[in-house]
C-alpha cells in the first residue's frame, strides 16, 4: 500500500484502535449500540429486511471522551504538520478554539465515525481502515477539493432545476437532505420550510478549489449575488438562509450565515421561478460579476434591495438615492428620470407617462408600488447592457433626438425568440 505519510497512517490506525476498545467495552457494559431496523423494497420481489447499526451517532455523542484518549494528542499533532490539512480546520476556527480541536472536529471525529459504520460496529478490520485511510489521504493531499454550500431559498418555487451559471443551481430540496448531514439544522431552517411549495427550494453551490488553499470559497457573497439576480428577475419576495451548510469532499464541513441583505425575507406575493426568468436569472448574475468595478451601479443595486425591507419614508429615499445613482450622473433626480423614462418606456406616449408618474417620487413624495417595479426593470436594463456610463450617453443622444433609443433587453430577446 503506498502511503504518502507513514507516519500519519500509523498515529491514525493507533487511535482508531484505543478509540474501537473503548468503545466497545462500553458498548458492552454499559449503553449498548443501538441498531436501525431498515426495509429494502425490491419491484416484483419479496422485501428484504436488515438491521443497521447507528455507530456514527453513537460516536459522535461521545466526542469529548474519545477527545481525551492519549493517543488522540500524537494524531492530532500529526495532522497538524501536514498544511494541506489546514483547510480543513478552517471551519471551526473560531476564537475559542485551537487548531488542534478544529482538526479533531473536521478530520479525526469523522473518520472514526465512518470506519465503525463501515464495520457495522466496533470489530476491527484492516481492510476498512486501510481503505479510509486511503481515501482520507486522497481528500487531503490531492491536487483540488471538492466544495458545496446548500442554503435554504424561500418565496419561489421551482419544480425543474434552474443552473444560474458560477455553479449555482436552484432546485427542490429532497426530503431530510440537510437535517441527515447537519443535525444541528432543524433549528437553522426557515419557520415552515419543506412544508409549503414557495418554501421547499435550496440554492446550491457546487465548484472545486486547488489544494493548498486555507480558506473555502466564498459561498455567501455568491449566493447574495445570486439572491439579488433572483429578486430583479422575478420581482418575488426571495431570501436565502439564514445560514448556508457547507460540505468539504463531500463530507459535512460548516455552517456560515448567509449576508444579512440576502437573508432578510421582503413581503410581497410568492411566485414561480420558470426557465424564462430563470434563464434571465443566470444573465443578470453575470452581469452582476462583469460590473463589479461600476461603484455606481453597486450603490444603486445597494439601495433598491434596501428599500424592499424599508417603511416610508425611508423606503422612497432609498430608491431616489438607487436611480440617482444608477442613471442620475451627476445632473439630479430630474435627468436620471428622463433617463429612465426613454431606457424604460416602450414608445413615446408610454414615456411621457413615466416621466409625468416619477415626479411624485423626484420631488420628495412616497414611491408607488409601480415606481419601485420601474426602478427594478431600470437596473435589468442596465446591467444587461453592460456599460452604464456609455449607455447614459446614448439616452442623452436619444433625449435630444440625435439618435434612436436603445433597444431593450426584453425587445431583443423577443426578436432573438
Amino acid at each position: 500500500m503506498g502511503l504518502r505519510s507513514p507516519q500519519l497512517y500509523e498515529a491514525l490506525k493507533r487511535y482508531c484502535l484505543g478509540a474501537f476498545a473503548c468503545l466497545y467495552r462500553e458498548s458492552q457494559s454499559e449503553t449498548p449500540l443501538q441498531f436501525a431496523f431498515e426495509e429494502h423494497a425490491v419491484p416484483d420481489r419479496p422485501a428484504l429486511y436488515d438491521y443497521r447499526p447507528l455507530a456514527r451517532g453513537y460516536v459522535e455523542a461521545r466526542a469529548d471522551q474519545l477527545r481525551a484518549l492519549d493517543d488522540a494528542q500524537f494524531a492530532l499533532e500529526e495532522l497538524g504538520r501536514e498544511p494541506a490539512a489546514a483547510i480543513f480546520a478552517h471551519a471551526h476556527a473560531v476564537p475559542d478554539t485551537t487548531g488542534e480541536s478544529a482538526l479533531f472536529r473536521t478530520i479525526l471525529l469523522p473518520f472514526l465515525s465512518g470506519m465503525a459504520e463501515r464495520c457495522g460496529g466496533f470489530e476491527w478490520d484492516d481492510q476498512v481502515f486501510n481503505r479510509g485511510y486511503l481515501k482520507l489521504e486522497r481528500q487531503i493531499f490531492g491536487e483540488r477539493h471538492s466544495y458545496g454550500a446548500v442554503a435554504p431559498l424561500v418565496g419561489i418555487s421551482s419544480p425543474l432545476e434552474i443552473e444560474l451559471g458560477r455553479g449555482l443551481r436552484v432546485r427542490m430540496a429532497a426530503v431530510g437532505e440537510i437535517a441527515a448531514c447537519w443535525p444541528e439544522a432543524n433549528g437553522l431552517l426557515p419557520a415552515g420550510f419543506g412544508r409549503e411549495a414557495e418554501r421547499a427550494c435550496v440554492i446550491e453551490l457546487a465548484c472545486e478549489f486547488p489544494a493548498g488553499a486555507v480558506e473555502p470559497p466564498d459561498a455567501p457573497g455568491e449566493i447574495a449575488d445570486a439572491v439579488t439576480a433572483l429578486r430583479l428577475a422575478t420581482a418575488a419576495p426571495i431570501a436565502a438562509g439564514p445560514v448556508l451548510f457547507e460540505r468539504l469532499d463531500w463530507r459535512p464541513y460548516g455552517v456560515r450565515p448567509v449576508l444579512p441583505i440576502a437573508a432578510t425575507e421582503p413581503p410581497g406575493e410568492p411566485t414561480r421561478l420558470d426557465e424564462f426568468r430563470g434563464k434571465l436569472a443566470a444573465e443578470l448574475l453575470a452581469a452582476l460579476a462583469a460590473s463589479d468595478g461600476d461603484d455606481g451601479l453597486g450603490e444603486a443595486l445597494d439601495r433598491w434591495e434596501l428599500s424592499l425591507f424599508a417603511a416610508e419614508p425611508y423606503r422612497s429615499e432609498q430608491l431616489r438615492e438607487s436611480l440617482a445613482a444608477l442613471l442620475g450622473a451627476g445632473d439630479g433626480l430630474w435627468a436620471a428620470a428622463a433617463r429612465l423614462s426613454v431606457l424604460v418606456g416602450e414608445d413615446a406616449a408610454h414615456r411621457g407617462e413615466l416621466f409625468a408618474r416619477l415626479r411624485g417620487l423626484t420631488s420628495g413624495g412616497h414611491a408607488t408600488t409601480s415606481d419601485a417595479d420601474t426602478i427594478r426593470r431600470a437596473l435589468l436594463e442596465v446591467l444587461m447592457a453592460g456599460d452604464r456610463v456609455q449607455l447614459v450617453e446614448r439616452l442623452d443622444d436619444s433625449l435630444l433626438g440625435l439618435k434612436p433609443r436603445p433597444r431593450s433587453y426584453f425587445a431583443v430577446s423577443a426578436v432573438a425568440s
